[in-house]
C-alpha cells in the first residue's frame, strides 16, 4: 500500500509516517516508480509506535524496543542503557498507573449504563 492508504488506515498523518521512517520505525519498500510501499503489518506497526508515543516513550527508546513487539521476540541487551532501563521502568509504573484509572473508569461506566438500562426496563 501507499503512503496515503497507511495514512488513512492508521489516522497517521503522510508527514509523520516519513518522521517514523526518518527515526528507522518504519522501513517501507519502493515500488518501480519510487514511491513508498508498505506491507499490511506496517498499519499494526504504527498503531503500536503511535500507542508507545502516547505513552510518553521518546523514539529513540521505541527503537530500541521495537524488536521485542515482533514474533518472535528479538529482544538486544547490548543496547539496554541504565537511562534507557530507568525510562522504561517509569513508563511501565506509568502505564499500570493508567490501566488501572482507565479499567475504574469503564467499570464506573458500565455500572451507570446497567442501572440505566434497569430503571428503563422496569
Amino acid at each position: 500500500m501507499r503512503i496515503g492508504e497507511l495514512s488513512e488506515r492508521t489516522g497517521t498523518p503522510r508527514r509523520l509516517l516519513r518522521y517514523y521512517e526518518e527515526q528507522g520505525l518504519i522501513a517501507p519498500g519502493r515500488s518501480a516508480n519510487g514511491y513508498r510501499a508498505y506491507d499490511e503489518n506496517t498499519v499494526d506497526r504504527v498503531l503500536q509506535i503511535r500507542g508507545l508515543l502516547d505513552a510518553g516513550l521518546p523514539t529513540r527508546i521505541i527503537r530500541q524496543i521495537l524488536p521485542c513487539l515482533d514474533k518472535p521476540r528479538v529482544i538486544h541487551f547490548r543496547d539496554a542503557t541504565p537511562e534507557m532501563l530507568a525510562t522504561l521502568e517509569q513508563e511501565l509504573n506509568r502505564m499500570t498507573d493508567r490501566i488501572r484509572c482507565l479499567t475504574r473508569n469503564r467499570d464506573a461506566i458500565a455500572e451507570y449504563l446497567a442501572e440505566v438500562s434497569r430503571h428503563k426496563a422496569g
